[in-house]
């Protein structure tokens, strides 16, 4: 099983290719369907041979004779109904998947670009709706050709015992078709609006959650619910019309198959009555009309399943049309994401050749900001727009397109494996896979009780792992569900220290804690990375003041570089920063003062924690398309 190499143009070549990757098991299918609906038009004739040959005249034994061969017809025409519906889920099943791994596919390829170009509304719309569907529209292939040859076998029948109803039967039926026609083209029409509007609701609904705190603090969380009430409200409306016009082709769909056996009955009772059809060719063109209820019922929810279909694989098709970043997609998106193997190899590229990397002092530089990150030193990148100093970190860790250096060797110019083997970007959202809590921490390899504590002390974790059943054993849940976010903020930290990174990369790691926490995280972390690269993107001055090197940002740029205290005492800007504004005057006891209230910090802390809140919605707000 394998996903399209390359995206198809559009909807109908994606079904298409759903097909054509399975086409023995459609073609099976198709010839059950076939056979069965077939099958069912044998009934109705030896009933009538059983009437007119054995019944009427009075011969038991042509009469036992028709009996057994319209028994040996049902048990095979049963037969024949179950192997089509086991070979119609297998169908069903295969379309389901292969759309699952062509959209995982994708989502890989893309990486860290994926938030960029596409809401995750979009994929859970995609991934939960759109992929049932898909698979359902795959059924028709069936029963929609057996329909097929069922109406030609009937119109064949008929032939034999009333030209005046073979033409009744096969004007009628494409009537019926054409019936329903402009509601199918109304369906399409409404389904894909309100697939736009349900994918963008699951968007702004996954929003409002992931910054619930911050909204929460911001006293927005009303607003934003109001909103999300109101967007809610207008999609239920075009719920309702949607459902309106699928209510319609499903009456219709019952409706006038029934009223067509009704006509085509009472036509055939007026000739018997005139003796122009027997007692048996009656009951036969009754059983023929009545089996010709169900292909046309399969036209009709064909057409709807058809439709359906089409909007869904159009959403697919567009979301596997999305083009890869050229660094995202090679990427991962934090610590412990899959990363894209590039097997050792330089990115590809005419003029690429893959080289060794620098050596372990090299200075690695950004320079579209100016910031340089010197070996061996913890550095904070500081900015008013948090976005800013996470897109220096996304360079750096070649995450996004940049002439980024690494000593003299330009970072897009390296084996992406061995970037990813030596920088490490731990971002504050990056992802917790399911497992124990070992395994989450551990990433790809088994770490040994006392590495994993000395992770745990650093990142003031050990109450999470007291605090579970099972200590380290305990399973936890996807995303890390069962626990709080200050909890997954630090085994976040703890997974990226056992990586053990020659350089780690950590968009605000203390953004979810308390002012004790933060300040006791923040010092055991310059400790515990002694000797090693480490950049932090924070505006805390519980964690700034334990920075070798401030990196303060205006604009995107480096305005001021230096400790954390000198450039309190140096640059106002920066102090209004991470004093949130209340330095109140110039005097020159003003950058000692807020020194001091950096090194005590509680009050700051919690200020600080409140403003990294806004950070990362901050960096998916300008990523998000």
């Amino acid at each position: 099983m394998t996903e399209p190499v390359v995206a198809p143009r559009s909807a109908a070549r994606y079904l298409w290719w759903l097909i054509a990757s399975q086409r023995g098991r459609v073609a099976a299918g198709a010839t059950y369907g076939s056979l069965w609906m077939a099958g069912l038009m044998v009934p109705p004739y030896v009933l009538s041979r059983a009437i007119d040959e054995g019944l009427a005249p009075g011969r038991p034994a042509a009469l036992a004779g028709w009996v057994a061969v319209l028994l040996a017809a049902g048990g095979l025409n049963a037969w024949l109904g179950m192997m089509r519906h086991r070979t119609m889920t297998r169908i069903r099943m295969d379309a389901t998947f292969r759309t699952v791994r062509a959209v995982m596919a994708q989502t890989l390829r893309l990486g860290a670009a994926l938030p960029r170009q596409v809401t995750a509304g979009e994929v859970v719309t995609i991934g939960i709706g759109d992929v049932a569907v898909i698979s359902q529209t795959l059924t028709m292939t069936g029963p929609g050709v057996g329909g097929v040859l069922a109406y030609g076998v009937v119109a064949v029948l008929l032939l034999s015992v009333s030209p005046l109803l073979a033409a009744v039967v096969l004007l009628g039926v494409p009537l019926l078709a054409l019936a329903v026609g402009p509601l199918l083209g109304r369906l399409q029409g409404a389904e894909t609006h309100y697939r736009e509007r349900q994918s963008g609701l699951a968007a702004q609904l996954g929003d409002l959650v992931g910054g619930l705190r911050v909204l929460g603090g911001l006293g927005g969380k009303e607003v934003f619910a109001g909103r999300y009430r109101r967007a809610s409200q207008e999609l239920r409306r075009e719920g309702y019309r949607v459902g309106s016009v699928t209510s319609w082709i499903q009456a219709l769909g019952v409706g006038l198959p029934t009223l067509f056996l009704a006509a085509v009955t009472w036509l055939a009772a007026r000739m018997a009555a005139q003796g122009a059809l027997t007692v048996g060719e009656l009951v036969a063109v009754y059983g023929y009309a009545a089996a010709l209820v169900i292909p046309v019922s399969f036209f009709i929810e064909g057409g709807y399943d058809l439709t359906r279909g089409l909007v869904a694989a159009h959403r697919v098709v567009r979301f596997l049309q999305l083009p890869a970043d050229a660094a995202g997609a090679e990427g991962a998106i934090g610590a412990g994401h899959p990363a894209a193997a590039d097997g050792g190899t330089a990115v590809a590229g005419p003029e690429r050749v893959a080289v060794a990397g620098p050596e372990r002092v090299a200075v690695l530089r950004d320079p579209e900001s100016g910031v340089e990150v010197v070996p061996g030193l913890l550095t904070a990148l500081v900015s008013a727009r948090p976005a800013e100093s996470a897109a220096v970190v996304d360079r750096l860790g070649r995450f996004a397109d940049s002439a980024a250096t690494w000593g003299a060797v330009r970072l897009d110019e390296l084996p992406l494996a061995r970037v990813r083997e030596r920088i490490l970007v731990a971002d504050n959202e990056a992802d917790l896979f399911a497992g124990t809590l070992r395994e989450v921490v551990s990433g790809r390899r088994d770490r040994t009780d006392a590495a994993i504590g000395r992770a745990l002390h650093t990142a003031l974790a050990e109450d999470v792992v007291r605090a579970l059943p099972d200590g380290l054993d305990t399973p936890v849940a996807a995303q890390g569900r069962t626990l709080s976010g200050g909890q997954r903020q630090r085994l976040r930290l703890v997974r990226a220290l056992l990586a053990d990174p020659e350089v780690l990369l950590a968009v605000e790691p203390t953004s979810a804690v308390d002012a004790h926490t933060e300040a006791a995280v923040a010092a055991r972390l310059h400790t515990a990375r002694a000797g090693r690269t480490t950049v932090v993107t924070t505006a805390s001055p519980l964690l700034l003041d334990h920075a070798d090197v401030v990196c303060f940002l205006v604009d995107g740029k480096v305005g001021a570089v230096g400790r954390h205290r000198q450039l309190l005492d140096d640059v106002p800007e920066y102090r209004r920063l991470v004093s949130r504004g209340e330095d109140g005057s110039e005097d020159d006891g003003e950058g000692e003062a807020a020194g001091e209230a950096a090194g005590s910090g509680a009050g700051a802390g919690n200020d600080a924690g409140e403003e990294y809140g806004t950070a990362h919605d901050d960096r998916n707000e300008g990523a998000t398309p």
